[in-house]
């Protein structure tokens, strides 16, 4: 088979498309036959070795994928051959098959296609646990989203909405923010223009804002926390604008709000059948049209270097895709 390898921790112009012997299915395990793998910011750290986990040599990155399932394990009774599913495998799906736990995978119905089911997993499943699981969002409250036109951004506006929020967008630009807007957001604050702390305080009222969803960090950290209101909830994401912020303490104490970490990736392993959960709400939501599962672009396997490239010059708005 056909697979995207990083062979040392490098760069994407350093992956090479190589050949590999077909995965055969362990107990507990199903052999997926990938349509489509989607790709995330983290891939960038994975191949570049400075990601929590590091793979041995040589791996593929992508971690989510939607495909059919070509066989099964001893033990697996879920799933048949020819059943259309999605999974999370933390690395390898840029390949053509991949073997994989049955228990990382999520049935599909026929109303998705493979490109956009792909890209459901990380983004709309971190968001979701982010929203649902961490901060508890209530309907009629306040959300503020950073980085509102990237993937998990733009799925967390998605979800605030579904889940009864008015939405903020907070992005680099006014073209992020229509596109944030586009997909549901109800204000808006370019923060590459104008002051953020203004901006939240100007749109949280004296209420203030109860949940920020963060996945930049950096210089962006504390004005966010400051927006928030009396028992709101910061969580905190990842950190795409590179440095990971020292919060003032002190502003924790007088707002009596809380800081909340999402480690969705750690929460899918600790917690498997409420993450199965989660996907079975998003899987039908997307289903019915109240999620977009926008993607930007789709690239075919060869083109992966350029797909990564984009993402990390921050192009996409959604999610990056390849067709295996």
């Amino acid at each position: 088979m056909k697979a995207l390898l990083c062979t040392r921790a490098g760069t994407p112009d350093d992956l090479i498309v190589g050949d590999l012997p077909d995965p055969l299915a362990a107990p507990g395990q199903a052999v997926v036959r990938i349509e489509a793998a989607a790709l995330n910011f983290f891939d960038l750290l994975i191949i570049a070795g400075k990601y929590q986990y590091k793979p041995e040599f040589p791996f593929s990155p992508g971690a989510e994928f939607a495909g059919r399932i070509e066989s099964v394990g001893p033990g697996v009774s879920d799933f048949a051959l020819g059943d259309r599913v999605i999974g999370y495998a933390r690395y390898g799906a840029a390949r053509e098959k991949i073997a994989v736990d049955a228990s990382r995978l999520v049935k599909m119905g026929d109303g998705l296609d493979a490109e956009r089911a792909a890209g459901l997993i990380v983004t709309y499943g971190t968001s979701y646990y982010a929203l649902k699981d961490r901060a508890g969002l209530k309907p009629g409250e306040t959300l503020a989203v950073l980085g509102a036109s990237g993937g998990v951004g733009l799925a967390a506006v998605e979800l605030g909405k579904v889940m009864g929020a008015r939405v903020i967008a907070c992005a680099s630009s006014d073209d992020k923010l229509d596109f944030a807007k586009k997909h549901g957001a109800d204000d808006g604050v370019n923060y590459a223009s104008a002051d953020l702390r203004e901006g939240l305080r100007r749109l949280g009222g004296e209420r203030g804002i109860d949940v920020v969803y963060d996945p930049i960090g950096d210089k962006y950290a504390e004005p966010e926390l400051r927006s928030l209101g009396w028992y709101g909830r910061y969580l905190v994401v990842g950190f795409a604008a590179g440095e990971i912020p020292k919060l003032p303490l002190n502003l924790v104490l007088l707002k009596s709000c809380d800081v909340r970490g999402v480690f969705w990736g750690s929460w899918t392993e600790r917690e498997p059948e409420a993450h199965r959960a989660n996907m079975s709400d998003l899987v039908r939501w997307c289903a019915e049209g109240k999620l977009s599962a926008h993607v930007h672009a789709v690239y075919p396997l060869a083109d992966a270097a350029q797909a990564l490239k984009d993402s990390a010059a921050r192009k996409v708005m959604g999610k990056v895709v390849l067709r295996v």
